[in-house]
């Protein structure tokens, strides 16, 4: 078994760009799970920074600055540089409609937007870096939101390693809450749909009680349904072959 103490990463940072639709200080449940993550992070001395794009005044494009192309302003040259400036970048966000959300596919235009920049080397800009994701939700889609994210990070240089994506699905409905005993802070509620479709479906009929169980007769075979004919030999010699008829 190995022995001594655990490897540290002291020299290794990680920026955690939570795409929630929620600016801050509002409560954003992928925090939660960020919060998890970040833990085992710094449990292994990795330095962590989370960034909400929604906070930061990201002009729609895919140029590196887009006040070069008519914006009146854009903060993503900013957010850029603290990307370029992280060893490890973990987009995160919520399922909406079974997909990303509009500002984690807003995000990962504005990274695109740099993917054409090299480095001295003359590789990508962004190799060298570790990409992965976090997904919460209250309805299927995960694994497609992680599908699209880690694709997309590797596309543009990331490297993305083994099972790099994690996520928390609740129960579909309003009562869906994410679990945090263990981080102290209160109980919340998970990104609901509008609807309840529990609530606005009726409720089906019970069976009665005699309808699993087996009938006590034996069953009867059913009939046969017309007779086995002989096929025609091919040849002389060739094995006899049956086949079913029946009534057309």
């Amino acid at each position: 078994m190995p022995s001594g103490n655990p490897p540290r990463y002291d020299d290794l940072s990680a920026l955690y760009l939570n795409c929630t639709l929620k600016p801050s200080p509002e409560t954003s449940n992928t925090d939660g799970l960020i919060e998890r993550s970040t833990a085992v992070m710094r449990a292994g001395g990795v330095r962590t920074e989370v960034i909400r794009p929604v906070d930061r005044d990201l002009a729609v494009g895919v140029q590196p600055d887009m006040t070069e192309h008519g914006a009146a302003s854009d903060g993503w040259p900013e957010l850029y540089a603290k990307v370029m400036a992280a060893d490890i970048l973990v987009l995160c966000g919520p399922i909406w409609l079974g997909d990303n959300s509009s500002v984690m596919k807003h995000t990962i235009e504005r990274l695109y937007s740099n993917s054409a920049e090299l480095n001295e080397a003359g590789q990508s800009a962004y190799y060298g870096r570790v990409g992965g994701c976090l997904i919460t939700g209250n309805e299927d889609g995960l694994k497609h939101c992680a599908m699209n994210i880690l694709y997309s990070l590797q596309h543009i240089g990331f490297a993305v390693p083994p099972q790099a994506d994690a996520g928390w699905i609740g129960e579909a409905g309003p009562r869906s809450q994410l679990p945090r005993t263990r981080l102290g802070r209160p109980r919340e509620r998970l990104h609901q749909p509008e609807h309840h479709l529990r609530r606005l479906e009726p409720h089906a009929p019970r069976r009665p009680p005699q309808a699993g169980r087996r009938h006590p007769h034996v069953r009867q075979p059913a009939p046969r349904v017309g007779r086995r004919l002989p096929l025609r030999r091919a040849q002389p010699g060739a094995p006899q072959l049956t086949r079913a008829h029946r009534p057309g």
